[in-house]
């Protein structure tokens, strides 16, 4: 999911990342995180749910965001 300027993804059960929500091509925000990829609209760039480039043009990681999980819920931070 995409709050704010972190996307949360959970790559493996119980395992979740923050990423930033801003796509390292252009600087585009992310659009969705679907099909398994996070996915810029501006440009078509897709990164793994861990963060890394999946498709282009994009060629860089999206950046860590620190996150906690308490319970049911993530948190920023």
């Amino acid at each position: 999911m995409i709050v704010g300027d972190t996307v949360v993804t959970q790559p493996s059960p119980g395992s979740f990342v923050g990423l930033s929500s801003v796509c390292t091509h252009a600087g585009c925000k992310l659009a969705s995180v679907s099909g398994g990829t996070i996915n810029c609209a501006c440009h078509g760039s897709k990164f793994a749910l861990d963060g890394s480039v999946a498709k282009g043009p994009a060629t860089e990681p999206l950046s860590p965001r620190t996150i906690r999980v308490n319970g049911d819920s993530v948190f920023a931070g």
